[in-house]
């Protein structure tokens, strides 16, 4: 995919990854329900069509929010939980790239998420994965970074 933009272009291979459930990997204690990983998958879905920094509160085949295009994931994690319509509560979280600190994960259950999918793969994996024990969510990494410019 080639886009033009000031002074030059921007070149991005296509997102053509699939998840398959096998391949991605709990990293909490808490391992997700057979409707969260439904949502997860969902979520996982969507996010991969959002620009940058995306951040997707998703159901089971329903997308209840989008927060993306902020220098900041935890403020996508906010401007999504701000633009949704629907509640919240009992929703999964999808991000396109890791989280690079618990702020946003907390953020994200704050607002009412019991579960989440990222990449996984920033050097502060090992907070975040404590953060969602603490906060006792379910925390899947896929390993694939879906990042659209």
């Amino acid at each position: 995919m080639v886009k033009s933009i000031s002074g030059g272009f921007l070149v991005q291979t296509a997102d053509v990854h699939r998840l398959e459930r096998n391949d991605a990997r709990v990293v909490t204690q808490r391992a997700p329900t057979a409707g969260e990983w439904d949502a997860l998958e969902f979520g996982w879905k969507v996010a991969k069509h959002v620009k940058s920094n995306a951040i997707v509160y998703a159901r089971a085949g329903q997308t209840i929010s989008v927060g993306a295009g902020q220098m900041s994931r935890v403020d996508s994690v906010k401007v999504g939980a701000m633009k949704a319509v629907l509640p919240l509560a009992g929703c999964i979280v999808a991000s396109d790239a890791f989280f690079p600190f618990p702020d946003g994960l907390e953020e994200a259950v704050r607002q009412g998420a019991t579960a989440a999918i990222q990449p996984g793969g920033s050097v502060k994996d090992a907070d975040v994965i404590a953060a969602a024990d603490r906060l006792g969510i379910a925390m899947v990494f896929t390993g694939v970074r879906h990042f659209r410019h």
